[in-house]
């Protein structure tokens, strides 16, 4: 890493952003730091999974499933070990799940190593197929998954699922492993490792006329963004408490998507940017499914799930009035921000004149 200006003003920010967060209880209240934790662990998701259909062209389904073994991973490592002992009350946890106890760090490190090891397994049939078929494939996957985490009840609880998990998942936790993401992701596809994903992405019969080993390239790049949703998952679950299967089905992975087609495919800080809105816009819709009167001569009863009608709605419209997303394929980055302030600053100096 060369550390030039733009590199310094990087760092910076982000240190700052850290000393930030460490004082933001001050001033925010609890739902409003729940709501920044949920953005920055979403952030990691559409960042994973942008790595892998964004950058790669691989159409993805089975991110829910990913992140759903590192939800339960971490939280075996995270719950004391009377804890479970009390908990598994259908059938008494097995060894060594019932002794493992780690610091958090390590478990949501697991959390993503295990993801990682699934989707490895996945890749070699998966991969192989194309398109449509490579979708409906992981989605079935991700199915298995979730049917494994139901019956193995040994391990996983069963469909009791597993509640009083430690809220390690600071908000400072949430803005580092985000920060870690952001940087891991952006030193492969902004290198020459991107530039191979790019071109497979673009066109992949003539990358393997180039000689470009197609699929190991892709093993490696979707094995990357299913450790990240591991990573991902492994923060929510500790951040909600309570994690259980039926948590981790399509329509989870369908959210995450639209993070990345709203921020734009193909642009990291469009993914952010997604997931930013998108999060907050689903916690504001939550006030149309309550009653509504309107000064005393409508009254409209709550109508549970109307949120995801109007959400689905605006997603529509963006698909087909802003098909690249928010971002398309662009960055925000330091140079631009700083041309975008001298062009104001210019302007602003012309209408005066």
């Amino acid at each position: 890493m060369r550390f030039n200006r733009t590199t310094f003003i990087c760092l910076a920010l982000m240190a700052a952003g850290g000393l930030f967060l460490t004082q933001a209880d001050m001033f925010l209240g609890n739902y409003q730091l729940y709501i920044l934790k949920l953005f920055f662990i979403n952030a990691i998701l559409a960042l994973s999974l942008n790595l892998i259909y964004g950058f790669t062209g691989m159409f993805s389904l089975g991110h829910a499933g990913f992140m759903a073994l590192g939800a339960y991973m971490a939280a075996l490592c995270i719950l004391p070990p009377e804890q479970k002992e009390m908990m598994w009350i259908l059938e008494p946890i097995i060894w060594p799940f019932s002794d493992l106890f780690t610091p958090f760090w390590l478990a949501v490190i697991l959390g993503g190593l295990v993801a990682f090891i699934f989707a490895l397994f996945i890749a070699v049939p998966a991969l192989r197929l194309g398109d449509d078929y490579l979708g409906i494939a992981t989605l079935g996957f991700a199915e298995i998954i979730r049917v494994l985490l139901t019956n193995a009840t040994p391990i996983t609880n069963g469909s009791l699922g597993i509640k009083g998990i430690p809220d390690s998942a600071t908000l400072l936790t949430c803005y580092v492993w985000m920060l870690i993401t952001l940087v891991v992701i952006a030193r492969i596809v902004y290198g020459n490792f991107g530039n191979v994903l790019r071109c497979i992405r673009d066109n992949e019969i003539a990358a393997q006329v180039m000689g470009i080993n197609v699929f190991g390239y892709k093993v490696m790049s979707f094995c990357v963004g299913a450790f990240f949703a591991g990573v991902g998952g492994a923060l929510l679950g500790s951040h909600l408490s309570t994690i259980d299967p039926k948590m981790f089905n399509f329509l989870l992975t369908f959210q995450v998507l639209m993070y990345v087609v709203a921020g734009g495919l193909g642009s990291l800080t469009g993914s952010i940017l997604g997931a930013g809105i998108i999060t907050v816009l689903l916690e504001w819709l939550r006030a149309i499914e309550e009653p509504m009167d309107f000064f005393g001569l409508v009254e409209i009863p709550g109508i549970p799930g109307m949120r995801m009608v109007v959400f689905s709605v605006l997603l529509l419209a963006i698909i087909l009035y802003r098909r690249e997303g928010i971002m398309g394929s662009r960055e925000i980055t330091i140079d631009g921000i700083g041309r975008f302030f001298r062009r104001l600053t210019t302007r602003t100096a012309g209408r005066e004149g």
